[in-house]
């Protein structure tokens, strides 16, 4: 891809994230002196017209929504290579996936902000348009100069007007927030499409956890005792596999909502997000949050090229700090944005990371296999001090060992036993030559035996 510095007047600053069909990029208009997000076609897709009209399309929709409760289009335009590009709202407030990095959240901010999310599909559905594809990474946080935060959808990029998805369409989706009927190209659908992807995304806050496949999904008290049973009822209502089930649409899933919060002693004033950062009294911390933060303001990437060995692919991230080589069969898809380490209880800030699996969608979800490796920079705290404190629930700890490498030394812990007999290794490292900074924390899942870990560690490089 071409080095790009500038589009039209703005003025690019950083890639806040990048997936199989755009980049965007936050940028900043030197004419209105304001940060702005600039989505620009990839490279590789500028030749076929089918996927140019679709992510032309995504703007048009977005405009034709007109409503402060989903991402704003401002502009739209076309480099001098032909891709086209559309500039919109820059949520400065992240991801709801960057706050459910620091585990489950309080039930009353979680049901708040589903309700949000809810009203801001509602927006959608009275525009005539059907969303598709909601998901914890889709809904962003915005705060207004009032302070005020608002909860916006973002992302059309599968969205249809509804009178076309009522009729044939293509399966589209996320697996663990696409109700069945979205599944299997052919089935018309409607807005309750979108309410079943809400209930997702409000399991998904209350405890940390993907919900399961339409029709197998864990009862979520099972994960969260203190939920109480409308709660759950509501949750479940939302996610029944048989549409005619479900709430009948967003506006009354948010009412429902709303009123569960009240009950919790949950607070919204005139439509306002109190959403102060609030963390259940978690004493070890769960994977599937920490895994989160990887995910934060970034969306799944294909790794298309590999440079490594037959055997091997080597990833890097987007800074291109840090690299590593994995088994080839692990590296199909990429989150590279960074990380928070606050998640693991050390200073807050944003640094660089990645985290490689051969199934994202599987990557949260502590109750199934997936071949993945996590690593994550942090120049601040002690990073083996915060390893050693972490366990894993339903795995058999097998004890720790030193590593010692060309560029690294540090602790690897190890458990077996994990569901469907698979291991973790938590690994804390810092430079073999004696410097205190940077440390890393590298997590391997891996199915069967912890086999990977020493060669993953041997081929990290960071700089």
């Amino acid at each position: 891809m071409h080095s790009l510095e500038r589009i039209g007047r703005y003025r690019l600053e950083r890639r806040l994230g990048s997936g199989a069909f755009a980049t965007v990029w936050l940028a900043h208009d030197d004419e209105l002196q304001a940060p702005v997000a600039v989505k620009v076609l990839a490279e590789n897709w500028a030749h076929r017209l089918d996927i140019r009209e679709r992510f032309l399309s995504e703007a048009r929709l977005l405009r034709r929504a007109g409503s402060s409760r989903v991402v704003q289009v401002y502009d739209i335009g076309e480099l001098p290579d032909g891709r086209p590009y559309f500039v919109m709202e820059y949520a400065d407030g992240g991801t709801l996936a960057d706050l459910l990095a620091g585990g489950p959240l309080p039930v009353p901010q979680a049901l708040t902000l589903t309700a949000l999310a809810a009203r801001s599909a509602a927006a959608l559905h009275e525009a005539g348009i059907v969303h598709r594809d909601i998901k914890p990474t889709n809904v962003l946080l915005h705060t207004a100069p009032d302070g005020e935060r608002r909860v916006l959808l973002a992302d059309l990029g599968l969205a249809k007007s509804l009178a076309q998805a009522s009729v044939l369409t293509l399966a589209a989706g996320s697996a663990g927030y696409q109700p069945p009927e979205q599944a299997e190209p052919g089935e018309g659908i409607d807005a309750r499409a979108d309410v079943y992807s809400l209930g997702a995304v409000g399991y998904e806050l209350l405890t940390a956890t993907v919900p399961g496949p339409p029709g197998k999904v864990v009862p979520p008290r099972r994960l969260r005792p203190d939920l109480g049973e409308d709660v759950e009822r509501a949750l479940l209502r939302a996610l029944e596999p048989d549409r005619e089930r479900r709430w009948p649409g967003a506006q009354a899933f948010a009412a429902e909502l709303d009123r569960l919060a009240a009950a919790f002693g949950g607070e919204r004033r005139g439509g306002r997000l109190d959403a102060v950062r609030g963390r259940l009294n978690v004493v070890t911390l769960a994977l599937a949050a920490l895994l989160a933060a990887a995910a934060a303001a970034a969306t799944v990437t294909l790794v298309l090229h590999r440079t490594g060995g037959d055997d091997t692919a080597k990833v890097k991230d987007a800074t291109g700090r840090v690299t590593v080589e994995v088994p080839a069969g692990w590296a199909r898809e990429v989150r590279d944005a960074g990380w928070d380490p606050h998640t693991l209880g050390l200073p807050a800030g944003h640094e660089p990371g990645l985290v490689i699996a051969d199934d994202m969608a599987k990557w949260s979800d502590l109750g199934v296999t997936v071949d993945g490796v996590f690593v994550g920079v942090s120049e601040h705290g002690d990073v083996g001090a915060r390893v050693t404190a972490l366990s894993h629930a339903g795995c058999h700890y097998a004890g720790s060992r030193t590593f010692t490498g060309t560029g690294w030394q540090g602790t690897i812990r190890t458990w077996t036993g994990c569901p469907d007999d698979a291991s973790v290794t938590e690994s804390a490292l810092r430079p073999a030559n004696g410097s205190t900074k940077p440390q890393v924390y590298v997590q391997v899942r891996e199915r069967g035996g912890a086999t990977a870990t020493q060669d993953i560690l041997r081929s990290l490089r960071v700089t």
